[in-house]
């Protein structure tokens, strides 16, 4: 594929992980809306996401440009519309940690985003082939998904009450 053409496919997907992006978040605030739980208008849109990302691995199963530009667009859109991690952070952070919570979401998404790339070379360095990273990729979306289903429960704020000296615990 020439170089320009190439620039215009890889903007596709980020474009529908965009546009997935903003209709995660319109999805959530309408099923609160319509009296959907907070536990569920948040993870109904994050799990539908992160499932629709797993088709990235279908890339390796394919030859033509345009089938695999058309998984990345499915995959992207749906990361961008399980992309609710901040939402979750203002909606379990205690009033009083508010910048702590934060500041420990983004290290740990910026620890995954510095292992990540390094997991992805060592695949492909080892393989020669990015089946495997593609592999790794879906395979961490599954394992997401299963999370949010199984390991993690009601969202709720965390509520910080004060000891018999006035510091605040959960």
């Amino acid at each position: 594929m020439p170089l320009l053409d190439a620039g215009l496919a890889a903007s596709i997907p980020a474009i529908f992980g965009f546009l997935g992006g903003i209709l995660g978040g319109v999805l959530s605030d309408r099923l609160l809306t319509r009296g959907v739980s907070l536990t569920w208008a948040r993870k109904i849109p994050i799990i539908t996401g992160l499932t629709l990302s797993t088709v990235i691995v279908l890339c390796n199963f394919t030859t033509s440009q345009t089938v695999v530009i058309l998984f990345m667009v499915l995959a992207f859109f749906g990361k961008g519309l399980g992309s609710l991690g901040w939402t979750i952070v203002s909606d379990t952070s205690p009033k009083e940690a508010a910048g702590l919570s934060g500041g420990l979401f983004n290290t740990i998404a910026n620890a995954a985003g510095i292992t990540t790339p390094i997991a992805i070379g060592y695949i492909v360095d080892t393989t020669g082939s990015y089946d495997g990273a593609l592999i790794f990729v879906g395979v961490s979306a599954a394992l997401a998904v299963c999370s949010f289903l199984f390991i993690m429960g009601k969202i709720t704020r965390v509520e910080l009450t004060p000891d018999r000296n006035g510091v605040r615990h959960a």
